[in-house]
């Protein structure tokens, strides 16, 4: 066993070290102006604005993920009614008000994703619903 460790590890330094930079002998200008026009290059080539590679999202009353549970109420709670309507067709009012009826909602998405239980939409909820929510063939339970 050791001695297959030792080949795949000789094996795997010289590809390793294949794309490292190369190191300059001298130290002329030669090597300082080749590294100076790389990172030129470098910067130059690089984007300026952030592309995001997400899918667009089917409810957009915000990007905000906060806890939520009974008595809560705005954007967020909007969010996720619209992502229960999308992910299992619960047929929310989407008024931004966490009552029992999107408490019970809630429960039935938890139960049809096969995660906890609990009526609250925390992170593991909220990864779920959007998830589910934004997939191609939704609704589903």
């Amino acid at each position: 066993m050791r001695r297959v460790l030792t080949a795949v590890a000789a094996l795997a330094l010289p590809i390793s070290l294949a794309g490292a930079p190369a190191v300059a002998a001298s130290h002329g200008s030669s090597a300082h102006s080749a590294v100076t026009s790389a990172q030129a290059a470098h910067t130059l080539n690089r984007p300026t604005t952030l592309v995001t590679q997400r899918p667009v999202d089917v409810c957009n009353y915000t990007a905000s993920r906060p806890s939520l549970s009974v008595g809560s109420s705005g954007a967020a709670v909007q969010q996720a009614q619209c992502y229960m309507n999308q992910a299992i067709g619960a047929g929310l009012d989407e008024d931004g008000d966490f009552g029992p009826v999107t408490q019970s909602a809630t429960k039935a998405f938890q139960r049809c994703a096969h995660i906890v239980v609990d009526g609250r939409i925390g992170a593991q909820t909220w990864s779920f619903l959007s998830f589910w929510a934004n997939a191609p063939g939704a609704p589903f339970c």
